[in-house]
């Protein structure tokens, strides 16, 4: 696979898609959301490829974790998507395995003035796996189940809200979100 390729075929109509698939992602915590279009170098999913593809641009500070950070990787990023790669706590967005991203501490998690100013977390899951935690809030009508792999860190995060990361999960062509303001609970 060349740099080159595994970009939006269809740009405006694919990133547009995306994009809502994104916020419904957000929107409602724990659904998965479908995204299609993207054509990354392994071991980027192709939903993480196109979260990329929408949300980062040369303006936007990315962190590679370990896990992600290859050359292919990089310089895919740099031909479709211009991000300036940075360190973790410099990072708008960041991207890996969970393992790889810790300790998540180091993540922007926003200031009382400028809560926006949080990083996002796009974790790399590697499948299916039966769900463990029970989500509540905002975009949840009654409650969510979902596979976490940090249930305590998760709760730890909603503990500081209005403060901390977001989430957005990708595996396969699929992505969910986990905002801050999700209430976590173990089943």
């Amino acid at each position: 696979m060349s740099d080159l390729s595994g970009g939006f075929a269809e740009v405006a109509q694919q990133s547009a898609r995306a994009f809502r698939a994104v916020l419904n992602a957000m929107a409602r915590p724990g659904q998965l959301q479908q995204l299609e279009g993207a054509a990354p170098p392994a071991p980027l999913s192709p939903a993480a490829g196109a979260v990329l593809l929408t949300l980062v641009d040369q303006s936007t500070r990315l962190h590679l974790a370990p896990s992600h950070d290859t050359p292919e990787i990089r310089n895919w990023i740099a031909f479709h998507c211009g991000a300036p790669l940075s360190g973790a706590e410099e990072a708008a967005f960041a991207l890996g395995a969970w393992e790889a991203l810790q300790p998540v501490a180091r993540f922007a998690m926003g200031t009382p003035d400028y809560p926006d100013r949080a990083a996002t977390l796009i974790v790399e899951e590697a499948g299916s796996n039966p769900p463990n935690a029970r989500l509540s809030g905002p975009g949840i009508e009654t409650q969510v189940k979902a596979y976490l792999p940090d249930i305590a860190a998760f709760q730890a995060n909603h503990a500081g809200f209005p403060l901390g990361f977001d989430c957005l999960f990708t595996a396969r062509d699929t992505v969910f979100g986990l905002p801050r303001s999700s209430n976590v609970e173990a089943l």
